[in-house]
């Protein structure tokens, strides 16, 4: 099985940010691990900058549009540090979570 996340849905904090704000709070599942880089959000101010994981995730156009995806089982797939990733909830809590 697939490792799900799901994308932080932090502030924006200037305008070197590698997350994609349509992705922000979508959950998506790991495709592959492509190794360790120098976090490029630290490096464009100048700053010292620790390796950080940078994982491909693949989405649903239905987990990123909703009811409004024309093709709801196409897929895209996003290069996103591992900062910006959390496990994603299983069903029950995401349930649970959304019950009134």
């Amino acid at each position: 099985m697939a490792e799900r996340v799901r994308v932080k849905d932090w502030p924006v904090r200037g305008f070197h940010v590698r997350a994609p704000g349509y992705l922000r709070g979508k959950i998506g599942e790991v495709e592959r691990r492509l190794g360790a880089f120098r976090n490029p959000e630290l490096l464009a101010y100048g700053l010292s900058a620790e390796k950080v994981d940078l994982l491909r995730v693949r989405f649903t156009m239905r987990e990123i549009w909703g009811d409004d995806a024309e093709r709801p089982d196409d897929t895209i797939d996003a290069e996103i540090f591992a900062h910006w990733l959390e496990p994603a909830p299983d069903d029950a809590e995401a349930e649970a979570r959304d019950a009134p």
